[in-house]
């Protein structure tokens, strides 16, 4: 069940998805955060982001531990920016994996479906902040400038919103 509203959901899920990767960040035993970049496969419709890995993958088993993750998405060119926080699990679900199966996903995985590590990073979605300044760069680069001269904080720069709690 998603805590967010249909609307805050198809509103997160078209802000990322033409976003090609995202950085996708895990703790280890020993709490030092590393990342790396996964491409997303769905937002559902309860909230819930799917990733294909590999289970050889050293991050994947710090997920028993410390299952909470942050993914993270930049558009540069579109001055977009989210960050999603949540809770992963590394599930096998042929039926998934059949859903979400795309030609490109073989570049990573040549045996395909039947590859013997192939496995789905399952994400639950508890919160999510995004900054979309919609603007062109010399705009936000002007309401910089004039910050920086005022001493007052930019304005018009652009939108940002938390979804969830």
């Amino acid at each position: 069940m998603t805590i967010f509203t249909k609307d805050e959901l198809d509103d997160l899920t078209k802000r990322v998805k033409d976003v090609k990767f995202g950085m996708f960040t895990t703790s280890d035993d020993e709490h030092r955060m590393t990342s790396r970049p996964l491409t997303l496969q769905q937002i559902d419709e309860a909230g819930t982001m799917w990733f294909f890995v590999s289970d050889e993958e050293e991050f994947t088993t710090h997920l028993l531990n410390n299952p909470s993750v942050n993914v993270s998405f930049a558009d540069v060119d579109d001055h977009l920016y989210v960050s999603i926080a949540g809770r992963a699990s590394l599930v096998r679900d042929r039926a998934k994996m059949e859903q979400l199966w795309k030609p490109s996903v073989k570049a990573w995985f040549p045996e395909g479906l039947d590859d013997p590590h192939l496995a789905l990073l399952e994400v639950q979605i508890q919160s999510a902040e995004y900054w979309d300044t919609g603007n062109s760069k010399m705009v936000s680069l002007f309401g910089m400038a004039k910050a920086a001269i005022t001493g007052k904080r930019p304005t018009n720069v652009g939108e940002h919103k938390h979804l969830g709690h």
